[in-house]
C-alpha cells in the first residue's frame, strides 16, 4: 500500500466561478478551501487544470487546494485533470461540497458512495470513480425538490453567517487530519472547535464515560 506521505493530497472545494455566485450556498466548498488557504502556509492561487490551484503543506504532507472554474456541473473536468497530472488515486482526493441532505450547520465526512443528486459530485465520480473522500457541509433542504435549485443558488443569509463562519473555521482547523487520511479525527477536531468542552475532566473515571 502506498504510504500516505508518498502521495500529495488534493483538496477540491466545489462552487461556481464569478462574483454573482460567491456567497451562494452552492459555493460552500469554495469558501472552505479559501479558509484553509488563509489558515496555513499556501502559495498563491494559480490558473491550472481548468481551475485555481494553490500548493502548500498540511501535517507535513504536500497538499494542493483546487477550486474548479468549470461551473459546478463540470467539476470533474478540473478535478480529474488535476488528479491525473498529480498521479493521484481517489484515496488522495478530498472534495468539499454543500449538502442539502444535511441540516444547515451540520458537517459530515465520508469515503465513497453515491452523488445524492449533487451535479458536482456526479461529474467528479464520472472522472475518478466514487472512491474519493467527501466533506459534506450541510446547507439545509428547502422542503421540496423543485425548490432545490433556487435554494443552493441563493446567498447565505445573515443568520446563516452565525453557523457558517465557525463551520469554515472548524474545517480549516481540522484539515491536517485529512492529510493523515483520518476522517474520524477530522470530524472529532471539527466538533471540538464548534463545541469546546465546558470543563476539562481531571479524573480517569470521567475519561471512560
Amino acid at each position: 500500500m502506498m504510504h500516505m506521505s508518498d502521495s500529495p493530497l488534493l483538496i477540491a472545494g466545489l462552487g461556481n466561478p464569478g462574483a454573482q455566485y460567491a456567497r451562494n450556498r452552492h459555493n460552500a466548498g469554495f469558501m472552505a478551501v479559501d479558509t484553509i488557504h488563509e489558515s496555513y502556509d499556501f502559495g498563491p492561487w494559480r490558473a491550472k487544470h481548468q481551475g485555481l490551484i494553490a500548493e502548500g503543506k498540511l501535517a507535513r504532507r504536500k497538499t494542493y487546494l483546487l477550486k474548479p472554474m468549470t461551473y459546478m456541473n463540470d467539476s470533474g473536468a478540473s478535478v480529474g485533470a488535476a488528479a491525473r497530472f498529480l498521479k493521484l488515486l481517489p484515496s488522495a482526493v478530498v472534495v468539499m461540497h454543500d449538502e442539502i441532505d444535511l441540516a444547515a450547520g451540520k458537517l459530515k465526512a465520508k469515503t465513497g458512495g453515491g452523488d445524492a443528486g449533487h451535479n458536482g459530485l456526479r461529474s467528479i465520480s464520472a472522472a475518478l470513480g466514487p472512491d474519493y473522500h467527501r466533506v459534506r457541509i450541510g446547507v439545509g433542504h428547502p422542503g421540496t425538490k423543485d425548490r432545490v435549485h433556487g435554494h443552493v443558488l441563493q446567498n447565505f443569509s445573515k443568520a446563516d453567517e452565525d453557523w457558517l463562519v465557525p463551520m469554515l473555521t472548524a474545517i480549516a482547523e481540522a484539515a491536517p487530519h485529512l492529510a493523515e487520511n483520518d476522517l474520524i479525527g477530522f470530524m472529532s477536531k471539527a466538533g471540538l472547535v464548534l463545541k469546546p468542552p465546558v470543563h476539562k475532566p481531571k479524573s480517569a473515571k470521567d475519561d471512560t464515560e
